[in-house]
């Protein structure tokens, strides 16, 4: 399949996860990928493993994404799709929840994509795609995510702005939320390993579908999200979660 075949894509946080999984989907299907990331040998191991192109870049430094955009504007000059994968997750109960937890999480999730996508602006071609990596957390109350969820429902709120404020443009605009996914994300939690399985057993009981999703699931919803294919779907949010979501109270 070559669905995406002579479109120039960003992926950022493309060295791991739901990003490398995406970009690697990608280049699958006929697309040019650019991939992002802060640790410089994971970048250039996935890019030549790939195929793809790799920048060494931090999300959370204005500078950086300044330097990217012109990196991929010389290289490159347009893209047609940005997917804005790159983020933390950090979990704290509420009366632990520091300035430094706070400002980390909203410097990297929600500042660091909005001006992303705002520097990529001028080189992103009329008609071409911008997708949000959010999160089913945005939307469940899970214990000791406040900070964590909240980054994320910003996104979706900005999701549906730019939709409208790009429209003129042909722009489409769009988010996956992923549940549980198996990625890396769940190593870095601090949680002993044995804290970790009776955590994902917990949640995986929370899942319709029982189980946790893999990132080449989300990974080919965003690819359609990036593809002509979608041509006519802006300002939506694309659940990728098993039915987490809609998961029955009794049952």
């Amino acid at each position: 399949m070559s669905r995406l075949k002579t479109k120039v894509a960003v992926i950022t946080g493309g060295n791991s996860g739901i990003g490398y999984a995406t970009a690697k989907e990608f280049v699958a299907q006929g697309a040019t990928v650019v991939i992002t990331g802060r640790d410089e040998a994971s970048v250039s191991t996935v890019s030549t493993e790939l195929g793809a192109t790799g920048f060494v870049s931090d999300q959370s430094n204005l500078s950086a994404i300044d330097k990217l955009v012109e990196d991929v504007k010389t290289k490159f000059g347009k893209i047609d799709a940005l997917f804005l994968n790159a983020g933390v997750a950090a979990f704290m109960p509420l009366e632990f929840a520091d300035e430094a937890h706070f400002d980390t999480m909203y410097n990297i999730n929600v500042k660091g994509v909005f001006f992303t996508i705002q520097k990529f602006l001028p080189i992103l071609n009329d008609g071409g795609s911008i997708i949000f990596n959010t999160s089913a957390n945005a939307s469940v109350g899970m214990p000791n995510t406040s900070v964590y969820a909240s980054t994320k429902a910003s996104l979706l709120s900005i999701n549906r702005v730019l939709a409208a404020e790009l429209a003129p443009r042909k722009i489409r605009v769009n988010a996956v939320s992923p549940g549980p996914i198996v990625t890396p994300v769940y190593g870095k939690l601090g949680l002993s390993q044995e804290q970790l399985d009776g955590f994902s057993d917990v949640l995986s009981k929370k899942v319709l579908l029982n189980r946790f999703g893999q990132p080449e699931e989300v990974a080919k919803a965003v690819a359609f999200l990036a593809s002509d294919e979608a041509s006519y779907i802006t300002g939506t949010e694309l659940n990728v979660d098993g039915g987490i979501l809609v998961n029955t109270v009794v049952g």
